[in-house]
């Protein structure tokens, strides 16, 4: 399958990955900021983004005009260690990057199927088009934290449906969740894939090929012909 708008940049290894693609998002905020006088970033959690919010967070930027949110999150309290607000605020929102705002999925209601529409509210209020989402991707396909064959994965893979947050309870993942749909993740300027390893670009080239976005989400953002996919990869 070939996909105009899908571009693959590949890197010798994650620090040199890194490194080049906190210096596009620099670029790609700067450009908002001078555009429109705000720019929103939208961020995924996990392992894989660690090294390049260590560096964006140096970035010379006015971060005081930069709307950061979460692509997902666990349904957990925003303190506990696998809280995504948590490892941005941590990772991503320290030097230069302390001064840009949040704005977290997790909320007061008492189950995500209740907060799902509370999140949105407020998500949805920032600076849309997005001007970057940078997504992952699992082993098994997923983004955000859309999982393949969890309940109403169908319509939250629609990229034709209305942008939201969707709650998320899958049998192999730990805590329920909240996620942005792909209508929502594809309201956006630029989409980044960001993987590292050679199981993951398994995984990714599997999802060029056509075939059911519910067996691979990330299906649904590789396959639609509405916003640029730029694929970071390194082994």
């Amino acid at each position: 399958m070939s996909n105009r708008l899908i571009h693959e940049h590949r890197f010798p290894d994650p620090e040199g990955l890194a490194q080049a693609l906190a210096g596009e998002i620099k670029v790609d905020l700067e450009e908002a900021i001078a555009a429109r006088g705000v720019a929103s970033l939208v961020v995924s959690g996990g392992r894989t983004p660690l090294a390049l919010f260590e560096v964006l967070r140096t970035e010379k930027l006015d971060w005081s005009r930069v709307r950061v949110t979460l692509a997902d999150e666990r349904w957990v309290d925003v303190t506990h260690a696998d809280s995504n607000e948590r490892l941005v605020r941590e990772h991503l929102l320290q030097d230069r990057a302390a001064a840009a705002q949040l704005t977290g999925l997790h909320n007061a209601a008492s189950a995500p199927e209740e907060g799902a529409q509370w999140a949105w509210t407020t998500v949805g209020r920032l600076p849309r088009p997005f001007d970057v989402v940078v997504l992952g991707m699992g082993d098994d396909g997923h983004t955000a934290s859309l999982f393949p064959g969890v309940i109403g994965i169908e319509r939250a893979l629609d990229p034709s449906g209305l942008p939201g947050c969707v709650a998320v309870r899958a049998v192999d993942a730990p805590h329920a969740r909240l996620s942005l749909n792909v209508a929502a993740l594809l309201d956006a300027r630029r989409v980044i894939l960001h993987i590292v390893g050679a199981d993951k670009w398994r995984v990714y080239h599997r999802a060029l090929e056509q075939g059911r976005r519910e067996a691979l989400p990330i299906r649904a953002v590789l396959h639609q012909a509405q916003v640029p996919v730029d694929v970071y990869w390194s082994p």
